[in-house]
């Protein structure tokens, strides 16, 4: 690996505690996102118009062993310092064999789901200007992912030349846009936008608002990927890579195993029950063209995504340690890479680990050796 960088295509920040009340609009800093502490549960970030604050216990557990983790009872002073110190994250990566991270948010994933959209650009807006400051020292090993609200269309492409000016590598898409949905006609001239400025859109799990789940709280943890599936089947179904072939979309932390079944299912719809269940709009090609070539599937230890990589366009597959979420595989990347990469070629496992995300992302891979 001397010769080949390893870089994650799905890791976060921890959001400091004041970092909200620091970087947002006057109007807003009374009522911005903090932590608070609350005897008994340890340290909490409460947004305000949210019910349920974020606990710390889980969002940067990544090294503890199982029995360790706990969701409540956590300080702030607890978690992994690289979370929001640049100069401390270089050295999560090299204890992990990581030399780059696509970097997304970690209370700005809740705050996707928040009812009140002026509330959320201006949280939004806040943020993008502090990972740019947090990446800055690193640019090539520290690739921050920017966040809109999509209050509106054409708020949205300027959010999209902000979030390119500022040097940040991707957009954080909200499950939820302000108007309408992703699959209207309205969104083209965004669409377009994204192509044209050169970002990727990214919709990550848990920024969706989905239906409670039945039965056992651990039910929960398997429907955080619904969210995205019905976003990518939205969007296939919908016409949107139709319309717009040159958009390339991330389906972030919802794994990928599931992604073969996935496009059987569309093709199986498509070909069988396109008369009277028909889609968004006329398609030229099977759904699974479509996902195949437009959509970047992110997962970190699904060991089926690996052995059914040729079932799938391997080339649009992106590996992520999910540092330091308590789904993490950090530290133990490099002992699971070698188990769960044998049966690829090498030529897969490069791209997997490296040269996909890189060519989404414009990663200048010489320099990232240099640095």
């Amino acid at each position: 690996m001397t010769h080949q960088p390893i870089i994650s295509a799905d890791s976060h920040i921890t959001e400091p505690p004041t970092m909200y009340a620091d970087h947002i609009e006057p109007a807003f800093r009374d009522r911005a996102p903090h932590i608070q502490h609350v005897e008994g549960a340890g340290d909490i970030f409460v947004i305000e118009g949210m019910k349920t604050p974020i606990p710390l216990g889980i969002v940067a557990a990544a090294g503890k062993p199982a029995e360790q983790i706990r969701l409540m009872g956590t300080r702030f002073e607890e978690l992994h310092r690289g979370g929001w110190d640049p100069e401390a994250r270089l050295a999560d990566q090299e204890r992990d064999g990581v030399d780059a991270e696509i970097l997304y948010p970690t209370v700005g994933m809740a705050i996707c789901n928040h009812r009140d959209l002026d509330y959320k650009k201006a949280c939004c807006d806040a943020y993008n200007r502090w990972i740019a400051e947090y990446c800055s020292p690193h640019p090539d090993r520290l690739l921050g992912v920017g966040q809109t609200a999509m209050r509106t269309v054409e708020e949205g492409i300027r959010d999209l030349e902000a979030i390119k000016a500022a040097g940040l590598r991707g957009v954080m898409m909200p499950g939820h846009p302000g108007v309408a949905d992703y699959d209207d006609r309205i969104y083209d001239p965004f669409w377009e936008a994204a192509i044209a400025i050169g970002l990727p859109l990214s919709f990550h799990i848990l920024t969706t608002r989905d239906a409670l789940p039945r039965g056992p709280r651990m039910n929960a943890f398997l429907s955080v990927v619904r969210g995205c599936q019905d976003i990518m089947g939205m969007l296939v179904l919908g016409g949107v890579f139709e319309r717009h072939p040159k958009l390339r979309v991330v389906c972030v932390e919802a794994d990928a195993g599931w992604v073969p079944h996935f496009m059987y299912r569309m093709d199986h719809a498509f070909k069988r029950h396109r008369n009277w269940l028909p889609p968004g709009q006329t398609l030229s090609k099977l759904p699974s063209e479509y996902f195949a070539e437009s959509i970047y599937v992110t997962f970190q230890d699904d060991w089926v995504a690996f052995k059914t990589a040729n079932l799938m366009n391997w080339r649009r597959l992106m590996w992520a340690n999910d540092f330091p979420h308590s789904d993490s595989t950090w530290p133990w990347s490099q002992e699971l890479l070698a188990e769960h990469t044998a049966p690829l070629t090498d030529e897969q496992r490069t791209g997997i680990l490296s040269a996909n995300v890189a060519d989404l992302y414009g990663v200048d891979v010489d320099a990232l050796l240099a640095a």
